[in-house]
């Protein structure tokens, strides 16, 4: 760990920023163990099964973009001082071994266990999707994975963990339930969901949606010409009465799918990232919430 934090000294100088490495960290009076994630959902689903046993803090703020992020040199620091860092996996942090690679901290891949579905398409095919939360089947999976870590972290509080991620499974299994229920009464016609990035196959496999995207994993060149013309032909041909994307990237090539086959744009869903606490996705349960509603209300042209 002393690695790790000359190198985050040396960023910080490179950069100007004025703090002594070495000094006491912000918040030093919270004593309680540092459970680092690298975005906002896992840290809200963390923070349900630490309880305020365990200090859980995200490296990606709301609303940043997951795939391509670059790490901070106040990222840095922060790993230097963490007990726990816990990441999605999947290869959906691309940037994330040599964040970590220097850092002692236990680390754990929280979506351990799950059954990947492999990218069909572009240059990430065969690859697995990365989006697993989007299924909250595969929450439950990943609330254990936080259970066994924290357990092992903190031990004297493992019944305590253990009890939050009961109660915890409980409510995502709530939300489970509404959203396939909902999304059930969507006639055969309807049940395409075509989006900007393909990171909606675990709900679309749980729910049984055809899922369609212009691309497949959000990176620095999307959308080719050859990608739209492809959306616009499967909405053409299927007669696919609304189109969404994604609040972390650009709508401007899903528009043109809009422009070119008169079909509704029905909504901002979320994914990589909560919103603010003011925001409609503050949680998890908020986000699975809101992307239910959005995708049964644009299909039937129901009010959500």
């Amino acid at each position: 760990m002393a690695n790790l934090r000359k190198a985050a000294c040396a960023l910080a100088a490179s950069v100007l920023v004025l703090s002594a490495c070495g000094g006491p960290a912000v918040g030093t009076d919270d004593k309680r163990p540092v459970v680092l994630t690298t975005f906002t959902v896992l840290a809200d689903i963390a923070s349900n099964v630490a309880g305020d046993k365990l200090r859980v803090e995200s490296i990606t703020k709301p609303g940043a973009e997951i795939h391509g992020y670059e790490p901070t040199p106040d990222d840095i620091k922060k790993a230097a001082k963490a007990d726990l860092i816990l990441d999605n996996g999947l290869n959906l942090e691309a940037w994330f071994a040599r964040f970590v690679k220097e850092s002692d901290a236990p680390h754990k891949v929280v979506s351990e266990g799950v059954q990947p579905i492999a990218i069909g398409e572009d240059a990430y095919q065969g690859k697995p999707n990365p989006h697993a939360w989007m299924s909250p089947a595969n929450a439950g999976i990943y609330v254990d994975n936080m259970v066994k870590a924290f357990s092992e972290l903190s031990s004297g509080d493992a019944a305590v963990f253990k009890a939050n991620g009961d109660a915890y499974k409980a409510k995502v299994t709530e939300v489970r339930d509404e959203m396939t229920g909902a999304l059930s009464g969507l006639p055969q016609t309807e049940r395409a969901l075509v989006t900007c990035e393909g990171a909606f196959s675990y709900l679309a496999r749980d729910t049984g949606l055809t899922e369609r995207y212009i691309w497949a994993v959000n990176a620095e060149q999307q959308a080719t010409p050859q990608q739209i013309t492809r959306a616009i032909e499967f909405v053409k041909q299927n007669k696919v009465p609304a189109v969404f994307c994604e609040s972390t990237v650009s709508d401007a090539p899903m528009q043109q799918v809009v422009a070119a086959t008169g079909t509704a744009f029905g909504g901002v869903l979320y994914v990589d990232s909560l919103s603010g606490p003011e925001g409609p996705v503050p949680t998890y349960l908020d986000l699975i919430r809101h992307d239910s509603k959005t995708i049964v209300a644009a299909l039937t042209g129901a009010k959500p």
